[in-house]
Formats: structure tokens, C-alpha cells, sequence
């Protein structure tokens, strides 16, 4: 298991690498909520702004 941790004495750059892309995703996926989340209120508040007479 060390073996693989230490991932052949590139572990310093190694997993840096993982953890920002893991970071990355995580930010990609929570601007996409939040973008998804506004397009959404924006699509109900035309809704509502057309079907008023």
C-alpha cells in the first residue's frame, strides 16, 4: 500500500495533480447547480410575467 502512495517517488506531484482535479470537478459541478438553479428562476419569473393579463 506504501508502494502505491509513494507512487514510485512521485507522490509530491502525483497527488496534488488528483486533489486539484478533484477540486476542479467539484467547482465545475456546484456552477452548474447554481446556473441550472437561476436559469430555472428566471424561466418561472417570464412564466409568470407572460400569463398575468
Amino acid at each position: 500500500m506504501s508502494d502505491f502512495l509513494s507512487m514510485g517517488g512521485y507522490a509530491s506531484s502525483v497527488w496534488p495533480s488528483v486533489a486539484l482535479t478533484f477540486g476542479i470537478i467539484a467547482w465545475n459541478i456546484v456552477a452548474a447547480r447554481r446556473s441550472f438553479a437561476a436559469a430555472r428562476a428566471e424561466a418561472r419569473r417570464r412564466l409568470a410575467v407572460e400569463g398575468s393579463p
